[in-house]
């Protein structure tokens, strides 16, 4: 499974929706056979996703193809009015179920038992860890961010704890199951350090490195981990 486990992230990528679902199709069935040996439905992992950031951009894009190939989606975000209109997108369009969980990510540890009991009982095959947020003004220095004061404990919430925490839930059943996969967005800001955008990049670098531990832990029971490194920012 290991061979074709970077391929697997190679299905969706920054972009136009439309430009990422046409692309997603191809990339995804080649993963798929090169990680388990032969045609795979995605459906296979497990009969629901889970994707945190779900109402727009890539975090959207995800929940969309993944209901396509067959997934009923959970969507994960702050905005309920925004979560309900992309849950009955989804079903109208690809005719598949959805659950919609309100959390506020910038918060701590405490939204996470509720979210943990929402998600309880159902088969999760595949958990994408898509949300994230940067400063909310152009790149500065770090003194010189906004609010500094709320913006760390929001950034560092959104950004690195909702990671861990989210797998901590969903990860169990994956391995009762001994299959599963889970898909981390980390960003090109984490590869080496960027000045004017320091917490964010310094907080990617959280993400692909607990991913790649992830992986060694857990492969060889069944699990792929796996960062996505997105060449832009993903709010």
């Amino acid at each position: 499974m290991g061979a074709g486990a970077a391929g697997l992230l190679a299905v969706l990528g920054a972009g136009a929706l439309a430009l990422l679902l046409l692309r997603a199709a191809g990339a995804l069935s080649r993963a798929l056979r090169a990680a388990r040996g032969r045609g795979a439905e995605l459906a296979t992992f497990g009969a629901w996703a889970v994707v945190t950031g779900a109402t727009s951009g890539i975090g959207r894009a995800y929940a969309q193809e993944l209901a396509r190939r067959g997934l009923n989606v959970v969507l994960i975000s702050r905005s309920l009015q925004r979560l309900k209109q992309v849950a009955a997108e989804i079903e109208e369009q690809h005719g598949r179920s959805t659950r919609v969980i309100e959390a506020d990510f910038t918060r701590g540890p405490e939204i996470y038992a509720s979210i943990g009991t929402a998600l309880q009982g159902l088969e999760i095959g595949i958990l994408v860890n898509n949300v994230g947020m940067t400063y909310a003004a152009k790149p500065v220095n770090f003194l010189d961010v906004p609010n500094i004061d709320k913006m760390l404990s929001d950034i560092v919430n959104c950004n690195v704890l909702s990671v861990p925490q989210m797998t901590r839930i969903v990860l169990p059943q994956m391995l009762t199951r001994k299959k599963g996969v889970i898909i981390n967005l980390s960003s090109e800001t984490g590869r080496h350090p960027q000045p004017q955008v320091t917490v964010y990049s310094a907080t990617k670098v959280f993400v692909d490195f607990f991913s790649r531990s992830l992986e060694a832990e857990y492969h060889s029971q069944g699990i792929l981990v796996q960062p996505f490194l997105l060449s832009s920012v993903t709010l």
